[in-house]
């Protein structure tokens, strides 16, 4: 289903970030573009940045009752993804506890699937779904426990829901390190030596900026023939 002047997206999470990047880019190929996010001036701050085709709502993704009403309120639409985070932290085996791992669970996976639950009755036919995993499911390091078994099993899920709810597409975007504010509680010193740091090793020779991996969600909403699978917008992260 191509993303054009007719086709209705909707992004929980499309406020900053990859979302929002994502949602200007859906916007700008002419699509009426719905976006949610739980703090009502991260929707302001988004909404006076993006084309005016774009609604934005108030909605917590990590209650089911208020992600219901806000895709109510849109009704019927092609596309969904889903871009909601919190920032980034290191935890270490010897840092891990069972309530820091459901809480970094939570909004990353769990809540992902349950909006997707609920997506899938607003669904049309030949739409899809795309979720946000990331490269630390096929490497991780120090600190990335958390990251890569999140993103491990949000590549899992995405290969079972795309049997599951055959015919619709279900797929994920799995990015490197991005400019994005997921790293805001880093310093912004740090922030920068790490972005630094990564483009020096990537064959690509820069970190990208969120706009190039919204491209990659467009890509699988508007490929009908793909599903199932993971488009890793690494810069060559995975082959150094």
């Amino acid at each position: 289903m191509t993303v054009n002047s007719t086709s209705k997206i909707v992004f929980l999470g499309g406020t900053s970030g990859l979302g929002l990047a994502a949602a200007r880019a859906a916007a700008e190929a002419g699509a009426q573009v719905f976006i949610g996010s739980r703090n009502p001036e991260s929707v302001a701050r988004a909404l006076a940045e993006l084309p005016d085709s774009v609604t934005g709502h108030v909605v917590n993704a990590a209650d089911s009752s208020s992600v219901a009403a806000f895709f109510d309120a849109v009704g019927e639409f092609d596309h969904f993804a889903y871009t909601a985070a919190e920032n980034l932290s290191s935890v270490t085996l010897a840092d891990f506890t069972p309530e820091k791992a459901a809480s970094f669970f939570g909004l990353r996976l769990f809540h992902a699937l349950d909006a997707v639950r609920l997506a899938v009755p607003h669904l049309r036919a030949g739409g899809s779904i795309t979720l946000t995993s990331g490269t630390a499911a096929y490497r991780g390091g120090p600190g990335w426990l958390l990251g890569s078994a999140t993103s491990g099993a949000t590549i899992s899920a995405v290969r079972s829901l795309a049997v599951e709810l055959a015919p619709l597409r279900v797929n994920a975007v799995a990015p490197g390190i991005v400019r994005s504010p997921l790293w805001d509680s880093m310093s912004a010193a740090d922030r920068e030596a790490m972005y630094a740091d990564a483009a020096k090793r990537l064959p690509a020779g820069r970190v990208p900026e969120p706009s190039d991996v919204a491209r990659v969600y467009l890509g699988l909403m508007d490929q009908d023939f793909v599903t199932g699978t993971v488009s890793v917008v690494d810069g060559g992260t995975l082959i150094v």
